[in-house]
């Protein structure tokens, strides 16, 4: 966890860098504003993850808070999953608009040095520039994200690694204005925009299951998590007339066992993870509730 907020405020610190940078060249361009706001959300995750992660370390429990703050972690998730979400949609509007519009977006010139210099070069390298600290950091991200269980920061990996797919689409669009390609411009902006459109709509069904006691989902996507299926089986194959429920607080998986009656030997939760023992603290609670006598 400790390697996991250092690097987040390194990640914090080089998109703040690019930002500046983007924000210094993006002129008229829909292209580069779109992917000017997409690196300004970039913000977003690696603050929601630093805000959960001290209210989960230091967050003491309480008679109001009797779980602690083993939640806060998927509340960030689902806050950074709405505004990507919302952001996008709000990208893809303007871009289709200025599409539909024909607007024929200009890139100047600006003096440098004495020189006249087409601003679409800068355009081109502050692009590049925007591509390399967040695949160096999404791919350290990674590896923390799947020992911690941690979707937000996992989420905030996967659009790092890919924001490649951004850099690609900015500079075809920067080139096409160059070219006089009018339409370029609009084209790039909304497929940058699918694509934060897509990262947030995966994380917000994600997030909503949690939130709402679903089954323990994958990291990085809706799909049933693997270590919950295996935990599953476990547990039906020593109570076969049980009916199991499984949820996610946060990283933590808690199991309910339904129409049986605990073993008579005191057992810890961690008894029944079907994994490697270096994920069973994910196993936080196994509860069991007995057959009605009725």
């Amino acid at each position: 966890m400790r390697a996991a907020i250092r690097l987040e405020y390194w990640n914090l610190f080089w998109t703040a860098t690019i930002v500046v940078v983007m924000g210094l060249v993006m002129g008229q361009s829909e292209t580069m504003k779109t992917a000017w706001v997409e690196d300004t959300l970039g913000v977003v995750p690696p603050i929601m993850f630093l805000i959960a992660a001290r209210m989960e370390l230091t967050g003491k429990r309480s008679k109001r808070f009797p779980f602690g703050f083993e939640r806060v972690n998927g509340l960030g998730f689902f806050v950074a999953a709405v505004a990507l979400t919302a952001v996008g949609l709000l990208l893809l509007y303007n871009a289709a608009t200025a599409l539909v519009a024909a607007e024929h977006a200009t890139v100047g010139s600006i003096v440098l040095f004495g020189h006249d210099l087409w601003l679409g070069w800068l355009m081109i390298g502050a692009q590049l520039y925007s591509l390399v600290p967040p695949m160096l950091i999404g791919r350290k991200e990674l590896p923390l994200a799947e020992k911690l269980n941690d979707k937000l920061l996992h989420t905030d990996a996967l659009m790092n690694k890919a924001n490649w797919l951004t850099g690609a689409a900015g500079l075809a669009g920067i080139v096409g204005l160059g070219l006089g390609w009018w339409w370029a411009d609009s084209v790039a902006a909304a497929i940058i925009s699918i694509d934060v459109i897509s990262d947030g709509v995966k994380a917000l069904r994600s997030s909503t299951a949690e939130l709402v006691d679903g089954s323990p989902r994958a990291l990085s996507g809706p799909e049933l998590s693997g270590d919950a299926l295996a935990l599953e089986e476990r547990l039906r194959s020593e109570f076969p007339s049980a009916t199991i429920r499984l949820r996610e607080t946060g990283r933590l998986i808690r199991a309910e066992v339904h129409g049986v009656h605990p073993p008579c030997e005191p057992r810890h939760p961690r008894h029944y993870w079907p994994r490697g023992k270096e994920r069973a603290w994910r196993l936080a609670q196994v509860s069991f509730v007995p057959p009605d006598q009725e």
